[in-house]
């Protein structure tokens, strides 16, 4: 069972045994390769009929249908969450996310993986009652991926650590990504905004210079 780097990175947060019920599960390959390496009982759940479809195809074919049961629905709409659950939710935008999030019950773990506002994310789950566990940046066919895994709990966190994660603030190759991506920003912003440039150049300068605790 072969699967991306950003799933693999999902893997790896699941706690072993528990029943994890994967939002968006597209293919449902994250939820093959948990049950067959992590010992999870998996709900592969996702809106769109069509991947369902090919998710279940996918599911037949390690003939594992009587172990991951699937589900036709949006967000964990008529789902029946547990504490001890993993609820997965990758590759929606922080905004859907954070709808799926307020509008129904939730386990103690959430592993989260959002294409967008990643600051946000953090500062809206957080203020949920969870706290940061863990946090993931990598590469994936050039394309970058943050996934954190969120516990319930609460901890104190400074602006530093929803801007660029408790976990990734001092990530070497995470700031280094950051830094090419603000040059490029600041390349692409007209000589007339020059408060603008500024303020991508104090963000370059921190980047390169700053260590936090």
């Amino acid at each position: 069972m072969n699967l991306s780097k950003r799933l693999e990175a999902v893997a790896t947060l699941v706690d072993v045994g528990t029943r994890v019920i994967d939002v968006g599960c597209d293919h449902a390959l994250l939820d093959i390769y948990l049950t067959l390496n992590n010992d999870n009982k998996c709900l592969a759940c996702d809106i769109n009929e069509n991947a369902l479809k090919m998710a279940k195809k996918n599911i037949s074919k390690y003939k594992l249908t009587r172990k991951i049961k699937t589900k036709l629905t949006v967000g964990l709409n008529d789902i029946d969450v547990n504490d001890e659950d993993n609820i997965v939710i990758s590759g929606l935008g922080t905004h859907t996310i954070l709808e799926i999030l307020h509008t129904n019950k939730l386990s103690n773990t959430l592993i989260i993986s959002s294409n967008n506002d990643i600051e946000l994310l953090r500062r809206k789950v957080i203020e949920l009652g969870y706290y940061i566990d863990s946090e993931i940046f990598l590469f994936d066919r050039n394309r970058p991926y943050i996934i954190i895994k969120f516990i319930k709990g609460t901890s104190n966190y400074k602006d530093v650590d929803y801007i660029l994660g408790p976990m990734l603030k001092n990530n070497t190759e995470y700031r280094k990504y950051l830094i090419e991506k603000y040059k490029k920003i600041k390349h692409n912003i007209s000589n007339k905004k020059i408060l603008l440039k500024l303020k991508y150049s104090f963000k370059i300068f921190v980047l390169k210079f700053v260590k936090f605790k």
